[in-house]
């Protein structure tokens, strides 16, 4: 990529099968295992048992697990398909789960596979047994319960189910209703539909594959994991649908859909499906959603709740809630060529963290308003936060200092102060107060633990800060700094993962002379820290360092070191001052150029239309995403996957500069026109920590530290007086940040961690799930795009 190309964008927007086919026009019968109250299961280390093999064959008989991970099954079902050698018959294959023989749910299909959907596995360990003529071949399947969790972790509570619940685990089974496209141009999004009844202005629609129906969708909405999911799918009523013999119009692709902000709920809620976090409602006449255009070309549409960032700010969860949509997808309703991410700020963040730590879920990501992830956003706000209870309360500065709103600007890395004001008081807030009112949670009362958190009156209660949903992966804060709160609730709350001790706050702007050396050493002496409450203590935060550890380990902060696995577009435009300057995207950029020296995997485009780019963009993006998958799916060869999502981007897919050309292009070099954009017009705006003299990586929550030099600020044109320094020392007695150095605690994501061990208990930080069998998954992706599931 071309990495003069100036773009800004980032936004975070305010806030079958028991049977062996569908029904035609009604819902399937859940299968016994989604309303039962079921334990955990543990992660299974087994690999596939050795089978015997023919004379002069390599393998009698493959068993293969479409639907997920042997290790990873949920909902009691697993799609499995036996693949016998040349000369077995099929007729005298045999199928048994234990000692149960499951034959009768396979049949040659369609798809000239031999499979079925075997039904009825218990929590736990199941051995799976394929024989014929004598051989025998072998594979564990693990099921989970469909309420979750898998591998993120014990689960938090007390969680509120919805009122139809079945059970604890907020089960209940799947519930089915019909949606059409209407003629009438002024009627946006879908309405509903009745086969009984049909409308007279149902619309058309032909598929990338040429399939011409009527635009009719089914939406199917259930649980798992305790939250909802959704699954929207080109329908014709009154004919059937198998896994293995889906209706003509599929197309066998899958768009998910994301929402925005990050936050932290106890409650189901519900899964997103608009383009721009909802900010432009699918009911707007003149607009379509991309989610109703993949459904007119024949992807099926996918969202979870959890998915959603900002009703669920936990990656592990995140990953889960795809992971199990994904696999009853594949079970349901047929194989997945590939899956492509859409969303804006928050959504931007589940598409990357998740692609970043758990590869495969994806294979393109089609982003918007853009974060690399929560956490190093989350340190520039905490500073926007802590600088505003300065800045704002002219008491607490010294006589004789005076701050500008320029100079404010100037310090926090921008060119007014709206952004630091709309990053705190619309993100920040109520992203990290324990005692904000989150979904699920009731009013405090003293001494009762199910009610919400209060400092002063319930210290033991559910806290809603994301950092405490977040605890499985970044653990409790040590016993040595608990505060009085956490003393009083025995345990610790989930650890602070980024600290501002050592920062010098302005060096930036006390080097070009912006500022005075008063005003440099006033605002470092008084800026302060934040406690585990998020209220403002005179001393810097220090951080609880095995947090920060875990929060590169886990992927919370994206370093982008398994990004390479994934196309990426990339749209946005200037930030008129909401916290989602083009800034952010530049960090996903720059820390892919960082790991791995390119990115040509990645496509950006910036626009006039603040934040987006343009509204048709999202749509736009679809299309050519598609085309590059569909690119790279033809691509067989035995070459990393990495290579191939290079070299086979369609060479006219490339970097765009504006949609209003002269306006944002310049030319270039033999009159060819370049994406070079002047800084103001760009609004690629810096940090604080930026100012301080950090990196454009901006992925550094703790510095290391060296000695503070009375050298280091000879560019002064006054020298610091003996009084200023002893202030400066008074005030770094450890040192000040060292950006030579990489940050504490730095490292690349750990793929497919679980959080749990094998008795189900909590495993903070988490471990590698083993090894499994190379045969999982192959239902998830084309052939071109495997292997991605593998730890």
């Amino acid at each position: 990529m071309d990495r003069r190309l100036v773009a800004l964008g980032a936004a975070l927007l305010l806030p079958l099968v028991a049977a062996p086919a569908l029904p035609a026009a009604s819902a399937p019968p859940p299968s016994a295992s989604s309303v039962a109250v079921e334990a955990p299961a543990p992660v299974s280390t087994s690999t596939p048992v050795a089978e015997r093999k023919a004379p002069g064959q390599r393998r009698a008989l493959v068993i293969r697990v479409l639907s997920n991970r042997a290790d990873l099954i949920s909902e009691g079902d697993a799609r499995i398909s036996v693949m016998p050698a040349k000369g077995i018959k099929l007729h005298t294959i045999k199928v048994f789960v234990g000692n149960r023989n499951v034959t009768d749910r396979f049949a040659l299909r369609a798809s000239k596979r031999f499979e079925g959907l075997v039904t009825g596995l218990r929590v736990g360990r199941n051995v799976i047994t394929a024989t014929a003529r004598g051989y025998t071949t072998r594979v564990v399947v693990t099921n989970h319960p469909t309420g979750g969790p898998i591998f993120s972790g014990p689960q938090l509570g007390p969680y509120q189910c919805q009122e139809t619940a079945r059970d604890a685990k907020c089960n209940e089974p799947a519930t089915y209703s019909f949606l059409y496209r209407s003629t009438d141009p002024t009627t946006g999004g879908l309405q509903p539909y009745d086969p009984q009844d049909p409308p007279s202005d149902v619309a058309t629609t032909t598929t990338d594959t040429g399939v011409t129906v009527p635009f009719i969708v089914r939406r199917e909405d259930g649980f798992q994991d305790r939250d909802r999911y959704t699954i929207l799918t080109l329908f014709q009523p009154g004919k059937p649908w198998a896994p293995w013999k889906p209706q003509s119009q599929f197309n066998h692709k899958v768009l998910v859909t994301h929402g925005g902000n990050c936050g932290a709920s106890y409650a189901p809620g519900n899964p997103p499906l608009e383009d721009y976090s909802g900010t432009i409602p699918s009911e707007t006449p003149g607009f379509t959603q991309s989610y109703v255009t993949a459904l007119g070309k024949g992807f099926s549409v996918i969202s979870t709740a959890l998915d959603n960032t900002g009703h669920n700010c936990n990656v592990a969860m995140q990953a889960e809630s795809l992971v199990m949509a994904k696999e009853r997808f594949v079970e349901r309703y047929g194989l997945i060529r590939y899956t492509i991410g859409t969303g804006c700020s928050g959504g931007s963040i589940a598409q990357h963290t998740v692609a970043n730590a758990y590869p495969g879920v994806y294979q393109g990501l089609i982003t918007t308003c853009s974060y690399p992830d929560t956490l190093t956003a989350g340190a520039q706000f905490a500073d926007y936060h802590l600088m505003r209870l300065y800045f704002e309360d002219p008491s607490r500065w010294a006589p004789g200092v005076v701050w500008s709103p320029t100079q404010m600007a100037d310090v926090e890395g921008h060119i007014s102060i709206i952004n630091s004001v709309a990053a705190d008081e619309g993100l920040f807030k109520e992203a990290l107060n324990p005692e904000s009112e989150c979904s699920g949670t009731k009013p405090p009362v003293a001494g009762d633990r199910s009610t919400r958190y209060d400092s002063e009156i319930n210290p033991g209660g559910v806290r809603c800060s994301v950092l405490d949903i977040m605890i499985n992966a970044i653990g409790p804060r040590p016993e040595s700094v608990w505060s009085p709160q956490e003393k009083a609730a025995d345990r610790g709350f989930g650890g602070i993962p980024f600290a501002n001790t050592g920062i010098q706050y302005g060096l930036e702007a006390l080097k070009a002379g912006r500022i005075t050396t008063a005003q440099f050493i006033d605002l470092n002496t008084k800026v302060g820290g934040l406690d585990v409450d998020s209220q403002l203590i005179e001393d810097r935060t220090a951080g609880d360092l095995a947090s920060v550890r875990r929060a590169y380990r886990t992927g919370l902060v994206n370093e982008a070191t398994n990004l390479d696995q994934v196309a990426m577009l990339n749209f946005g435009g200037p930030d008129p001052g909401i916290a989602h300057d083009y800034a952010h995207a530049f960090w996903t950029e720059e820390r892919l150029l960082r790991d791995q020296g390119h990115t040509d995997n990645r496509v950006m485009w910036f626009g006039v239309t603040p934040l987006i780019g343009d509204p048709g963009w999202a749509n736009e993006a679809l299309t050519e995403m598609d085309r590059w998958l569909r690119a790279v799916e033809r691509d067989r060869r035995t070459v990393p996957l990495a290579a191939k999502i290079v070299q086979d981007k369609p060479d006219d897919l490339t970097d765009r500069c504006s949609n209003v050309p002269g306006v944002l292009e310049v030319p270039g070099e033999n009159d060819e026109v370049d994406c070079v954009l002047p800084e103001p017009l760009q609004l690629r705006l810096s940090t604080p920590r930026e100012m301080a003299g950090d990196e454009v990586f901006n992925d550094r929550l703790s510095c290391a530290l060296k000695p503070l030099e009375r050298s280091s600020f000879d560019f002064l044109l006054l020298p610091l007086t003996d009084d200023e320094w002893a202030q400066l020392q008074a005030l770094f007695p450890d040192g000040v940040c060292d950006y030579s150095l990489p940050g504490l605690g730095t490292t690349g994501a750990e793929t497919w961690l679980t959080y749990s061990d094998a008795d189900g208990k909590v495993v903070y930080g988490g471990r590698n799930l083993p090894a499994v069998p190379s045969n999982s998954a192959d239902g998830w992706a084309s052939p071109s795009f495997r292997g991605l599931i593998r730890s």
